[in-house]
């Protein structure tokens, strides 16, 4: 890899595990239970996907970029064409909800398998001898 990052075999690409839900130790698709909630551990090979802190931290960067992108549409859209009021409701609603929990399960789906592949953990001080 050109950052020197090495991939051992069986592990997919943070791309791959974050888009299709794969767990990021051995690529099977155990990484969520639910829309966007993670399952306790990899069923297949057992990693325990609890010890990553990846939380919420990507949903409100992630709702207010995709709330300007759509925001941006639904204005070009009614300059456009400027069609009744229900059809910007029937139309943008629902992509926006679809939108947020996808790019919510993408996002924290890159997090956790970027903190495996880095084998991050929290903070921890270290006593070193004083001289």
């Amino acid at each position: 890899m050109p950052d020197g990052t090495i991939i051992p075999k069986g592990q997919p690409p943070v791309w791959r595990a974050a888009l299709f839900g794969l767990c990021p130790e051995c690529g099977a698709k155990t990484l969520f239970e639910g829309p966007v909630q993670f399952h306790a551990k990899c069923e297949a090979c057992g990693l325990d996907y609890g010890r990553y802190n990846v939380g919420d931290g990507p949903a409100a960067f992630l709702t207010l970029i995709i709330g300007a992108l759509l925001v941006a549409l639904a204005l070009a859209l009614d300059a456009a064409v400027q069609p009744p009021l229900w059809v910007h409701v029937v139309l943008w609603v629902p992509l926006t909800a679809a939108a947020v929990v996808y790019g919510l399960r993408v996002a924290k789906g890159a997090l956790l398998a970027s903190e495996h592949q880095r084998q991050a953990a929290e903070g921890r001080q270290v006593d070193e001898p004083h001289d």
